[in-house]
């Protein structure tokens, strides 16, 4: 009875999310022989593996955007409007090739990242030069993912995380950032919320800052049947903000609403995406 709605959503998800041969890409990463950056008992495979990566994802791309420098480089030399589907599953990409891959798998994802952030450099509005390999501004990207796939999952994921979980996890994360060229990433939760406090003064709004604010919460090229859901996840993700960050990105900030409505109704739209991708075949 229930089969057809779970393909389905389980084909809108992998469309958009893995792109073309999910299988295939899936059998490359998991089923390859060797050893791996992280076993299997680590706490970044429990929280890559989980659907409130989908509320997490959409939480880091939102406060990445409020450096002037990331979101120059974004949207200068990103497609995002065009292709918006090609971001997010090059990411997803890295992120399975890292957590799950072999080490030689995982490698060579940092090699392409790497590779491509070399072209990725130029001037902002305000004249300052940014280069998408700056170790100063991969920090910026690292803590963003990092607190946002963490806060993500202890509201929404499927287990609970403790404090020294959530410690560990933010040390898995930090080998991947240092081999991506971050100095000294964070290795605890506390180190993490030190990094948001010194790039405070760095943060502001920006017209393209706000553009990709919206055409992320309300332009997604997605047919009508999924916008419900996609609106409930985004809702979600800014649920999950800082309430600093509202009035930059012209978000609203209704705290009783969302502990009300918006998360209830996010526990139950990542409880869909996990039935989807884990039951039957």
């Amino acid at each position: 009875m229930f089969e057809p709605v779970r393909a389905w959503v389980a084909q809108q998800i992998q469309a958009r999310v893995v792109g073309d041969q999910p299988d295939q890409k899936a059998a490359a990463i998991f089923d390859a022989p060797g050893p791996r950056w992280f076993d299997e008992h680590r706490v970044i495979r429990r929280v890559h593996s989980d659907a409130s990566m989908f509320v997490g994802g959409m939480r880091a791309l939102l406060l990445q955007s409020l450096h002037p420098l990331a979101m120059a480089g974004v949207a200068q030399h990103s497609d995002y409007r065009v292709d918006p589907w090609g971001r997010l599953q090059r990411t997803a990409d890295f992120l399975a090739a890292t957590t799950f891959g072999n080490a030689d798998t995982a490698e060579a994802a940092v090699a392409r990242v790497r590779s491509v952030h070399q072209r990725v450099r130029g001037r902002a509005a305000d004249g300052r030069a940014y280069s998408a390999n700056d170790p100063h501004l991969l920090r910026w990207v690292h803590i963003c993912e990092v607190d946002s796939f963490l806060a993500a999952y202890r509201r929404y994921g499927a287990t609970e995380l403790t404090d020294a979980d959530a410690d560990q996890y933010v040390a898995d994360m930090a080998v991947v950032a240092a081999a991506l060229g971050v100095n000294h990433p964070p290795t605890s939760v506390a180190e993490l919320r030190a990094e948001f406090r010194d790039f405070r003064d760095e943060l502001c709004t920006s017209p393209e800052a706000r553009q990709a604010a919206r055409f992320l919460l309300l332009e997604p090229p997605l047919p009508l049947p999924a916008r419900p859901a996609y609106g409930v996840l985004t809702a979600a993700a800014v649920s999950l903000l800082p309430g600093w960050t509202r009035w930059p990105l012209r978000l609203p900030y209704l705290p009783v609403s969302e502990t009300m409505l918006v998360r209830p109704a996010g526990a139950a739209i990542t409880g869909l995406i996990r039935w989807s991708l884990t039951t039957g075949a």
